[in-house]
């Protein structure tokens, strides 16, 4: 009976080991493709940080003016006039070693809101990205896939 409850519990052991992942900072660089499927956000590393900004719109023209997406809902009117491709919408990520990035914000281009956020790698090929106010219960999760191009 101990023989059959130590190769159980072996077992249960190698199990979790296996699906463990050991991530690096970097692993989060790269195209992502947001969970809606209508926008890639590339990731990238400046000065110890990651941000993100937005390389791909699926419909990048705006109905209503027949003109190229705006930042439309910024807050600040001063930004209203800037193109949504190539709006940085990811700022000030850190890899924190336990597979998360932390200390970011997102900025929501449908809304014009800016959340607090952090980003967790779930493998190489998905990440949870959390925006919240205040506390991350108070929030949203989406997922991301990593993009093939």
């Amino acid at each position: 009976m101990k023989k059959l409850v130590i190769v159980i519990i072996s077992i249960i052991s190698s199990c979790g080991l296996a699906f463990s992942q050991d991530f690096k900072a970097s692993d989060i660089e790269g195209i992502w493709l947001n969970e809606d499927e209508d926008a890639k956000i590339e990731i990238t590393k400046k000065a110890e940080k990651y941000f993100g900004k937005i390389i791909w719109i699926k419909d990048p023209i705006d109905e209503e003016t027949g003109k190229p997406k705006k930042d439309k809902h910024n807050p600040d009117e001063k930004l209203r006039d800037r193109p949504s491709l190539g709006l940085e919408i990811l700022t000030d990520f850190e890899y924190d070693g336990d597979d998360e990035w932390d200390g970011g914000k997102i900025y929501d281009p449908k809304t014009g809101k800016t959340y607090s956020c952090y980003i967790k790698m779930l493998d190489k090929k998905k990440v949870k990205i959390r925006g919240y106010i205040g506390i991350s219960l108070l929030g949203r999760t989406t997922y991301w896939t990593r993009s093939t191009i």
